[in-house]
């Protein structure tokens, strides 16, 4: 889940710790995990690769699903995420590579994968080059499985659409920011989303896999959880020249206009490839 690359603050102690917290203590990547690992069908695999896999919520839903022989790899480029769950997840089944999404062919044979699970960071990747380096390492009849964040891909889950909770934390804090702290937020850049279906399915197809199965799911959370999670440094708001204990204060007085327990929704565009083929 730390994305392929540098993005700022994702290799800091900081964010590991407050980001593997959050994993334990709220639902939302233990709940993306296990659904992506099930549409993995790992019952009989003997390697998996957990890809951008940060602390490592994603290979331990893998590691229930896949058999006591098999292996599961998790790589992912931020070095402090894999010191946190190195120290939380100690299943002897389980190695942390240290590298870019798009180096995996340089960690992993070539045809030996059975399957490949991304949650929340394929976007975040050099898409093109991580494709490619997928199918390299998958065997024939491998699968790729990988979610992509609803604003991202452009797309909302009905629930989503229908769920009406008054001013978002977000909203609240860009509010207060301006108010308080004379933020000016940029403006919004208008164009395609970063990464939509039909994006995807034209680098699955440049990359030699086929699309199987796609779907929009929603993930049900509280305000609660969405505090929490805008707690943890990499993911607190607003942008701009702010210190993190400015962020935090911001978020403290936006959270103290809303309800703990009122819904949120969370649109989330599921994709299943596959490399052709039959399994040998």
């Amino acid at each position: 889940m730390a994305p392929h690359d540098a993005v700022l603050g994702w290799d800091e102690d900081a964010t590991a710790e407050a980001y593997a917290a959050f994993t334990h203590d709220f639902p939302m990547y233990s709940a993306t995990s296990r659904d992506l690992a099930l549409r993995a069908r790992l019952t009989n695999s003997c390697l998996v690769v957990d890809l951008c896999g940060g602390a490592g919520a994603t290979a331990e839903a893998i590691l229930t699903l896949v058999p006591r022989h098999a292996r599961v790899v998790s790589l992912d480029n931020a070095a402090a995420m894999q010191r946190v769950g190195r120290r939380t997840v100690r299943d002897p089944r389980l190695t942390w590579v240290t590298a870019r999404a798009d180096e995996l062919a340089g960690h992993i044979p070539a045809g030996s994968v059975d399957a490949v699970v991304c949650n929340s960071a394929i976007w975040k990747t050099p898409v093109p080059a991580v494709f490619a380096a997928v199918r390299q390492v998958l065997r024939p009849g491998g699968r790729f499985v990988f979610n992509i964040g609803g604003g991202f891909a452009g797309i909302r889950h009905e629930d989503e659409r229908a769920t009406r909770t008054g001013p978002s934390l977000n909203r609240l804090i860009h509010e207060i920011a301006a108010r308080d702290y004379g933020y000016t937020a940029p403006a919004k850049a208008v164009g395609p989303p970063k990464l939509s279906l039909e994006a995807v399915i034209a680098h699955l197809s440049a990359a030699g896999m086929d699309l199987t199965d796609t779907e929009i799911v929603a993930q049900h959370g509280t305000v609660a959880e969405k505090k929490a999670w805008l707690s943890i440094p990499v993911f607190a708001r607003p942008d701009g020249d702010f210190t993190h204990a400015q962020r935090m204060e911001i978020l403290t007085k936006a959270y103290a206009q809303t309800a703990p327990e009122t819904p949120t929704v969370t649109s989330w565009l599921v994709v299943v490839a596959q490399r052709p083929g039959a399994r040998p």
